[in-house]
């Protein structure tokens, strides 16, 4: 049964800031379409009206822990793990992986927590247990692939010099953190 999924792509000019550098927005893009990519390995789709499903996976909670700056051109790896299955909802973690040099190097972390609803004929959403077609085939990843979900190691990029990179006063802690949350009711 699948707990993990990689995909491999490369920043577009498109994706990045003044700066050259991909703005922190689209590695929740980059999140999203590995999911979907995911789903697709599975013969599923997020749009659960094509799979003949009336339910639908909200974002309940979104984050990204950015280590390194990702540039136009550079190559990266999404990993995607399924941290945690519940009866209504999965969670993801990210992993992102610089490919164009020596040593592939991680540059972020995310993760995205998904509910699983159904429209109710007043338009509001109900939690509901998962599709049975993804239940039956997602698993939980082994508790030694996932760690404890924060990167590897905490370093900052000076603004001066993208390039240049020095150690946090205390590893381990958050460079940059974003998130997004809403509530199902």
């Amino acid at each position: 049964m699948p707990y993990d999924f990689e995909v491999t792509r490369r920043v577009e000019f498109s994706e990045t800031d003044l700066a050259g550098i991909m703005h922190f927005s689209n590695f929740f893009r980059f999140m999203e379409s590995a999911e979907h990519a995911f789903y697709r390995s599975l013969g599923c789709s997020v749009a659960g009206a094509h799979n003949g499903h009336d339910v639908c996976l909200p974002r309940v909670h979104a984050e990204c822990d950015y280590a390194v700056p990702l540039r136009f051109e550079d190559e990266i790896r999404v990993h995607l793990l399924v941290e945690r299955k519940g009866r209504r909802s999965l969670t993801y973690q990210f992993r992102f992986t610089r490919l164009n040099q020596a040593r592939p190097e991680e540059v972020a972390r995310g993760r995205l927590a998904v509910a699983s609803v159904a429209r109710q004929a007043d338009g509001s959403l109900k939690a509901v247990p998962l599709p049975k077609v993804l239940a039956e085939q997602i698993q939980q990843a082994p508790a030694r692939m996932l760690g404890d979900g924060t990167l590897s190691k905490a370093t900052a990029f000076s603004p001066g010099n993208g390039s240049r990179r020095r150690r946090l006063r205390r590893p381990g802690r958050l460079v940059s953190r974003t998130r997004q949350r809403a509530t199902i009711l």
